[in-house]
Parts: structure tokens; C-alpha cells; sequence
């Protein structure tokens, strides 16, 4: 079915004397010269006048990626895209989610100024899975995505996108499959040692006073093969990386959870506004939206990263085939933000411009401003790999096993200090413009990019002395731990003749663990001697200029900081107060998941229609157990200073196990018709499952504990009670249908059309379950809300379009022009209600709470997506420009249950210009986001800003040498 084209080679041109001697100095003391004078020699006339015409050339670079990601779509036996490269570290991108970027259908959410989560035809993570050589990868982030910044994409050939499904595949891909691929040094076939550095700029650094200045990445591999003689043959493969750079960001953010308030009601300056419910909204009560704080946050953070590959492969003889593969990471970041904190949002909230979505564009109001410095330090550790055995002990039988683990335990710990606005300095003086410890304000969000919120002008938010009262140290740490072990067997026969090619069979066992642990130690100063200490102890100037001067409207550039660090000592006595004794809460999970699974497939190569056509058809059972373990546990009430309360657990438990269990079918049909040597029609028909985040499972409950979560009664508290998970979760199930055109004209061109459709098993509802919590020693019953999976069916349809082509028919130099351009178009009708503010599912009655926000879509879901590279080669030039668009998508928490999240629209330049001195010595310029885009978050209602993050461009200048 595929025909090779080879390109004609050029003459080589002869290198001087001079340029041999160099080469030859360099290499000498390596014990090498001889490699490089058989390479001197290829390049000049033998002696007898005759010139040996080489058969075929490696192309490589930007072109010769573009063409393996070519041949690996044909040769596909589902429909899918490739970015490919036929050596390491080719792939044309700063990162491996950058470059599944340029893949159709697939775009990233942007974190940190780099790709992280992938979505594939618009469809979210949670939709997709992701494996690392065909095996499942742990995370710290309590998904199953696969962090793609553990992995250096240096070390990486060939990240792939399969968009139909095959019974052999690993069950959890509603939208795809990603799978990243390192390479196997036998099938590599030559030896190889490269070292690779790259500086590294964050433009935004230049901003701060004491900035990190140029970061750095180095990277260095080694491939080999060794002859064993009568024990066979043995491949290596050795990569390490290391990297420490800065990540600058600015921000203005808002809490996590929204409220709906009465539109009709003067608010004293001293209460929240009223909330309101559904059942009011409908009656006719108007309603605005309010977060229950809002920051402005300014980091210095910095990043050290230091990964290892290693793969041994051993073929004794030619039917056995044994590799052991290892991959480890330890990433370390350390984060100092200073939030200027208007805590109590709600409070005083009059003069109210409301839109008809409810969305507050300006008012007064009255809150406390907290100066809140923290130190954030994560550390997160990777370990993961696999022994795989392949026999083949004739031609028609071919068996393997494949046995897997993977694990990542991340730590995140912050340490805390609030300091708050008072009536009165540390000095006993009255502040101006303060009503006991709140300061008004005006919000206006009718000018620009985020919102102008203006202070009282006798209030200075710039004098260290007016942050006075309620100083509070909190240290936060979070522990993640995933662990995955799997193990496989799959058996192959194939017939020597007939309709089928192939019949493969095999199961799957694998066991998925996921335990988190939520500390918190928290310590309260009111003594006015110890606050005026430490205040005059710690201060610091604001670290750097022109804070969001990107974001029209904003209307604060610096406020008091203080070094978080020094001030938590003040506070606290110690540097660093350790967990609690008793590490036991309501908030932690705890999960066990256990999937058995089955499949049989059978490969085919006939004709039909007078047409060659060859496929797979099949089915996958999946039988996935899943154990939950939670804590429930007494509360008590706690008085706040100012009047309010708030709610914390006594320290008394009693467990909770929650279990649940599927069983699911899954058949899948692929087929692909040749029309013409260079036109393929393929089909694609499988029902697929995804599973619900390991997260998302956890038994336990969650309370709202942010700044501005203060209540006036107890009423009012037990609102903010909501399940951190529901372990009886089912996965979402889909029956698809994908068709796919593809024309390849040569090795450097194709034109790939595509349309598909899915429909899903249901959508997502927030249900409301009574559950009985002792708090202050009675038994209270409180509705609890999670999300839950409806039986509402519902649809989605798209097309994606594909097209690389290489000017290589223009005259010189125009010649070197090449682009490949992706667009991808989908729609459906699934809905996600708000949890807090959407319809509500009572699931005793079946009764459901119309809601008073609009439901968003399904996660990830952008409605266009499309990437455009321009490359050009001109000998030993390279240049690419790769520009990345989607449209507006509902974005979701990690962790459980949240409400509604919208990112806007975004569009990303990035570039890169490689420069080959010869075939071993390259150098590279590379810049991300050029042009400066920022991310808006919207919630829980499009338009309604819950956050502005700008991160900047970041530059990269690189240098490879091959030995």
C-alpha cells in the first residue's frame, strides 16, 4: 500500500584541508578519528575517478518531522495524527504539550506560561487518556493526565493521537488516546551521544528587582548496540536533564466559589448581601453574582527540574525480545506571592450596575484588606517504567507480557501570614479611611481588561503601619500519592492465509491507588505588641515595576508586602511548624481502583468494492472496582473576632467506606480503504468509556475555608459543606462514529479531511444528598452536594481538516517554504450544571431544582481549534513560526466537584530558528508566547471575571552537538 519517494541527492561538498585537520583534533583525544576520516573520504573522488552516488538522503529538521508524522498517519490502522521525528530530539517544539499543539484537533490549557492539560478534538483531560509507551502514567494533580512537563521532549520520537479506538488499546479514551514514545536503541541502529543546553529568559523577570537573570536546560543522551556474540545483541539508552529557570506571573483573582445575591436589597455596610435561592430567582427576586474575596497577586517563583531515562534492550536471539525501561523525575518549585486580599466582598455591596446575567459591572462596598505574604514550595517525584518480553517462537505466533508501575508523590506546602486592616496602626493611631477594620471601596468593571477597584484615597495601601490586626499564620501542605502497577499478556496468531492477517487476544489487570492528605496548622496573634514586632520585623518594598500594567483598568500597581518567611517566624516562634500530630480530616481520600479487562481483535487485509482494504475489528471488557475510603467526623463552632463564626472539626472520626463497581462492553469495528496508491477512506465505529478523575472518587467533605468564608450563623456555614468526590461516579460512556479522507501527493504533502460524532450516555448534575454532621454536639442535617452522572443523552459532531505541502516546485531559494495547517470544528449539547447555582437533582424523587445559571458544555470543549506552522529551509537555516488558536471552553477544577469555569478565547505565537553548522554542531533561537497573550478565566457565568494571568514571552537560545 505505500510507495517510498526518495529525494535525489546533491553533490557533497568536498571539505578543505583545513576544515579535516579541525575535525580531526577535536575528535582525536575521543579516540574517534578514524569515524570522521572514513566521513572526509566519503566526501572526495576515489581514486580511480568514479563517484559513488548515494541512494536515498536523511532528511531531517523541521521537514523530516513533518514527513515521519506523515508515514505515521498512513500507516496507522486507526485514524489518528502524529508529530514524529526519525531522530531524538527533533521534535520541532520547547515541549512535548507544545507540540501535541501542532497535532490536529488537540490543544493545551496553558499553565505557568507552558502547555499542560490536553484536549483532543475540543474535549477535555478527563475525556481523553494519555500513556507513556503504551502503559498508564501516575500524576500529582489527582487526574489522569499525564504531566507532560515530567517528561523532556528531547528524549521523546514520536507523540501520537488515536481518535478511533481499537480493542487492544487501554480502555479510557472518549475523545483519544495520546501515547508518547521513547525510542528503542536496537531499532535506533547507530550510536549516538548528544549534548544539548539552552538558556532560557522569562521576559517578565526583567520586571523585578532582584531578578533570577537567564535560566538554563541541559540535556544529555547516549544511544548504543553491542554484539554479544552467541548471547545475542544489546541496546542502551541513557538520558538525563536538569533545568532551573523562573516562572514570573501577575495576576487579579476572585475565590473559587460564587454566590448568588438579592438584587433588591440595600446591604449594610457591616453583613454579607442576602443570598437567594433558585426558588426566589424564579418568583421573580433579581439576583447579581459575587465571589467572597478578590486578589491582586504577585509572584517570584523559581523552578529546578532534574529527569532520567534509561532503556535496556536484549535480543538473545531472533524470537526473544526483552526490554526494561525506567523514566524518574524530581521537579522542585519554590513560590513567593504577595496577595493584597479584599477579603469580605460581600459585605456593603451597594450602588449595584447589574447586566441581565447577573453579572456585577459596579458597586460600593466595604471590606477588611489583608497584606497575605506565602512561601510555596512543591516538590514532586516520578517514578516510572516497565519489563516487557516479546517471543515469537515461529512465524505465526508472537507473545507478550508487559509488566508496569508508575508512581508521583507530590508535596505542596505553603507557609502564610495574614495581615490585616485596622482601625487603628501598629502604633495605636488612628488610620484614616477605615470603618473599624474595613476600608470602602469602589469595584468598576465598565473600563477595561479587569476590573478598577478603587480604595478609600485616605486609606494608604502602600504604609506598613495600617496593616495592623488579626495577624494569622497558617501552614498549608498537601501530600499526593498515585500509584499505578499493571500488568498484561497478549497473545498474536497469524494465519498464513485467508480474510484475517492476525488474531490477538489479551488481559489487562491493573491496581490504581490515590491518597491525599489536607494539613492545616493555623495560629491566631491577637496581642497588638507582637503584631507591631513583627510588622516592623519583616517589611520589604514592592519587588518590581510596572505590576499589570498589560491590563487596562487596572487601578493597583504596589501595596505593603512583607517577607513571608521572616513574618511566619514572628508569628509563629518557629521556621517551620511541621504537620499536625494527627493528620486525620474529612477532606482526605483515599482510593482504590481495580480494573480487570479482556479484549479479542481480529486484523483483516482483503479487497471489497474492488478496492484493497484492511482493518480490525473487536471488543474490550472492562470490569473497574472502585473502593473509597472517607472519614466523618464531629464539628464545633468557632467565634471569629469581628462577630462572624466559622466551623472546625473536633479531632473525633468515625470511617466511611463507599464501594462501586462497572461492567462495560466496549466493540470496536476500523477499516481503511486504499481508492489510489495515494488516497486512503477510512472508518472508524467503537464505543468508549472514560473514567472520573481518581480525585473525584474521594468519600470526603470538603469546607470552605478561603478568605471571606466567615458566617454570620450556622445556617449560613453548613452551606459551604460540599463531598470532595462520589465514589459511585459511573465512567462516561459514548458510541462514536468517526470517517476520514486522506490524500498523501508526495513525502512532503497531504490533505486529511475528517467528521465525526459522539454520543454520550449522559451529563453532569449536581445531586443533593442529606447527610447528619454533629456540630457544637447536636445532629444536624445537611444537604450535601456532588456531582453525579445523568442518564441524559446527549451528542456531539464535528469536522477536522488537515494540509502540510512543501513549495519544493518554486524556484530557489522559495523552494525551502513549507507549511502545515490543522482547524477543527465541534459542537454537542452536553450540559454541566453550576454546582452551587445550576439544577439540582434530588435522587430519592428524581425531582430536579431548575437552576438560575446556564449550564456550561462538556470539559475542554472549545468549539474551534486550529494550529498553522510556516517553516522555511535555506541550507543550513531553519525558521518556524507556529501560531495556536481555540475558542472560549468550560474549564474544570481538579479535585471534585466546582463550579463553572470559562476560559476565553486564546492565540499563541510561538517561534524557532535552528542553524546546522554541520551534522553534528546546531545552534537554536526559540520564543514562546510572542505575542504576550493573557488568560481570562470567567466564572460562573461567561463575562463575569474571576481571573486576569499574564506570564509573558519567554526565549530560549540553544546549543546540540552529536558525537
Amino acid at each position: 500500500m505505500r510507495r517510498h519517494h526518495r529525494d535525489t541527492p546533491h553533490a557533497r561538498v568536498r571539505p578543505s584541508a583545513l576544515r579535516t585537520a579541525l575535525l580531526c583534533a577535536i575528535w582525536a583525544p575521543l579516540g574517534l578519528t578514524p569515524a570522521f576520516a572514513q566521513e572526509a573520504d566519503r566526501g572526495q573522488e576515489p581514486a580511480d575517478g568514479n563517484v559513488t552516488e548515494l541512494d536515498s538522503v536523511v532528511v531531517s529538521g523541521i521537514r523530516g518531522s513533518i514527513q515521519s508524522s506523515i508515514d505515521h498517519k498512513r500507516e496507522a490502522s486507526v485514524i489518528s495524527d502524529a508529530i514524529s521525528s526519525e531522530d531524538i530530539g527533533d521534535l520541532p517544539a520547547l515541549s512535548i504539550g507544545e507540540a501535541i499543539e501542532t497535532i490536529t484537533g488537540a490543544s493545551t490549557h496553558r499553565e505557568k506560561g507552558g502547555a499542560s492539560e490536553i484536549s483532543i478534538r475540543g474535549l477535555g483531560p478527563f475525556l481523553g487518556s494519555a500513556t507513556f509507551n503504551g502503559r498508564e502514567a501516575s500524576n500529582g494533580s489527582g487526574d489522569r493526565s499525564v504531566n507532560f512537563n515530567q517528561f523532556p521532549s528531547e528524549l521523546i520520537n514520536t507523540v501520537a493521537i488515536y481518535k478511533t479506538q481499537r480493542a487492544d488499546f487501554i480502555e479510557g479514551g472518549v475523545s483519544g488516546i495520546i501515547n508518547m514514545e521513547t525510542v528503542k536503541p536496537l531499532d535506533f541502529g547507530k550510536r549516538r551521544i548528544q549534548l544539548e543546553g539552552r538558556a532560557i529568559w522569562a521576559d517578565y523577570d526583567d520586571r523585578l528587582d532582584d531578578s533570577a537573570g537567564v535560566g538554563w536546560r541541559g540535556t544529555a543522551s547516549y544511544l548504543d548496540q553491542f554484539d554479544l556474540g552467541g548471547a545475542g545483541k544489546l541496546g542502551i539508552s541513557l538520558g538525563l536533564q536538569s533545568l532551573e529557570s523562573t516562572n514570573p506571573e501577575e495576576l487579579f483573582s476572585s475565590s473559587s466559589t460564587w454566590n448568588a445575591c438579592d438584587g433588591a436589597q440595600v446591604v449594610p455596610n457591616n453583613a454579607n448581601c442576602r443570598q437567594v435561592t433558585s426558588a426566589e430567582v424564579h418568583e421573580g427576586t433579581p439576583f447579581y453574582l459575587i465571589p467572597g474575596s478578590r486578589t491582586y497577586r504577585q509572584f517570584i517563583e523559581r523552578d529546578e527540574r532534574d529527569a532520567q531515562f534509561a532503556v535496556l534492550q536484549w535480543k538473545p536471539n531472533e524470537t526473544l525480545d526483552i526490554s526494561l525501561d525506567y523514566q524518574g523525575s524530581r521537579r522542585t518549585y519554590t513560590e513567593q506571592r504577595s496577595d493584597l486580599n479584599f477579603s469580605e466582598t460581600m459585605r456593603g455591596v451597594n450602588n449595584r450596575i447589574v447586566d441581565e446575567n447577573g453579572v456585577l459591572r459596579y458597586y460600593t462596598g466595604f471590606s477588611t484588606i489583608e497584606s497575605t505574604p506565602t512561601y510555596r514550595i512543591r516538590d514532586e517525584k516520578y517514578d516510572g517504567g516497565g519489563l516487557k518480553v516479546e517471543w515469537r517462537p515461529n512465524e505465526a505466533w508472537l507473545l507478550s507480557t508487559d509488566l508496569s508501575y508508575s508512581k508521583t508523590r507530590r508535596s505542596e506546602m505553603d507557609r502564610q501570614v495574614r495581615m490585616r486592616s485596622n482601625g487603628k496602626d501598629i502604633y495605636g493611631v488612628a488610620v484614616p479611611g477605615t470603618d473599624g477594620q474595613r476600608v470602602g471601596y469602589t469595584f468598576d468593571y465598565t473600563r477595561g481588561d479587569i476590573p478598577a477597584i478603587i480604595v478609600d484615597p485616605a486609606f494608604d495601601l502602600d504604609r506598613h503601619e495600617n496593616f495592623s490586626a488579626a495577624a494569622r499564620a497558617r501552614r498549608d501542605e498537601t501530600i499526593r500519592e498515585n500509584e499505578i502497577r499493571a500488568f498484561r499478556f497478549d497473545g498474536s496468531y497469524f494465519p498464513e492465509s485467508g480474510f484475517l492477517t492476525a488474531v490477538k487476544s489479551g488481559v489487562r489487570l491493573s491496581e490504581l491507588t490515590y491518597k491525599d492528605i489536607d494539613d492545616r496548622v493555623e495560629i491566631n496573634v491577637t496581642d497588638t505588641a507582637a503584631i507591631r514586632e513583627a510588622n516592623l520585623a519583616c517589611r520589604r518594598e514592592f519587588p518590581q515595576r510596572d505590576f499589570l500594567s498589560n491590563a487596562s483598568g487596572n487601578s493597583i500597581t504596589s501595596w505593603a508586602q512583607f517577607d513571608p518567611l521572616c513574618l511566619f517566624e514572628a508569628i509563629t516562634g518557629v521556621e517551620d511548624t511541621g504537620l499536625n500530630a494527627d493528620t486525620r480530616s474529612i477532606g482526605n481520600r483515599d482510593v482504590t481502583e481495580k480494573t480487570h479487562a479482556a479484549y479479542l481483535m481480529g486484523e483483516f487485509s482483503t479487497e471489497m468494492f474492488g478496492l484493497p482494504v484492511s482493518g480490525n475489528f473487536g471488543v474490550r471488557y472492562v470490569d473497574t472496582a472502585v473502593r473509597s475510603v472517607g472519614l466523618t467526623g464531629a464539628l464545633e463552632v468557632v467565634d471569629n473576632p469581628d462577630g462572624t463564626i466559622r466551623l472546625e472539626q473536633t479531632g473525633e472520626f468515625d470511617t466511611l467506606v463507599i464501594e462501586s463497581d462497572s461492567k462495560v462492553f466496549l466493540p470496536s469495528v476500523n477499516a481503511a480503504f486504499e481508492l489510489r496508491d495515494d488516497l486512503v477512506f477510512r472508518v472508524g465505529l467503537y464505543r468508549a468509556m472514560s473514567r472520573p478523575d481518581p480525585s473525584a472518587l474521594g468519600a470526603g467533605r470538603t469546607f470552605v475555608l478561603e478568605s471571606g468564608t466567615a458566617f454570620d450563623s450556622v445556617a449560613e456555614a453548613i452551606r459551604s459543606i460540599t463531598a470532595n468526590g462520589n465514589p459511585r461516579t459511573k465512567p462516561l460512556l459514548s458510541w462514536n462514529a468517526d470517517l476520514s479522507l486522506e490524500w498523501y501527493a508526495n513525502e512532503d504533502s497531504m490533505l486529511g479531511a475528517a467528521v465525526y460524532y459522539k454520543q454520550f450516555n449522559g451529563g453532569f448534575i449536581p445531586v443533593v444528598l442529606d447527610e447528619s454532621f454533629v456540630i457544637d454536639g447536636q445532629d444536624v442535617v445537611v444537604p450535601v452536594v456532588q456531582d453525579a452522572t445523568t442518564n441524559e443523552k446527549s451528542d456531539l459532531t464535528g469536522f477536522e481538516l488537515t494540509a502540510a505541502h512543501r513549495f519544493s516546485w518554486l524556484p530557489k531559494p522559495l523552494d525551502g517554504l513549507g507549511f502545515k495547517l490543522s482547524y477543527n470544528y465541534a459542537d454537542s449539547n452536553f450540559r454541566t450544571h453550576d454546582l452551587r447555582l445550576g439544577d439540582q437533582l434530588d435522587p430519592e424523587t428524581g425531582e430536579v431544582t431548575p437552576g438560575i445559571i446556564p449550564p456550561a458544555g462538556i470539559f475542554g470543549l472549545s468549539q474551534q481549534v486550529a494550529s498553522g506552522s510556516l517553516y522555511y529551509e535555506i541550507g543550513p537555516l531553519e525558521l518556524q513560526a507556529i501560531y495556536k488558536y481555540r475558542t472560549e471552553y468550560y474549564q474544570k477544577f481538579v479535585g471534585g466537584p466546582s463550579q463553572n469555569r470559562y476560559i476565553r478565547d486564546t492565540g499563541v505565537l510561538d517561534f524557532r530558528a535552528t542553524y546546522r553548522v554541520n551534522r553534528n554542531l546546531s545552534f537554536s533561537f526559540e520564543g514562546s508566547n510572542l505575542n504576550d497573550e493573557p488568560r481570562y478565566h470567567d466564572m460562573p457565568v461567561r463575562g463575569s471575571l474571576r481571573e486576569y494571568n499574564t506570564y509573558g514571552p519567554r526565549y530560549y537560545l540553544g546549543v546540540r552537538y552529536r558525537f
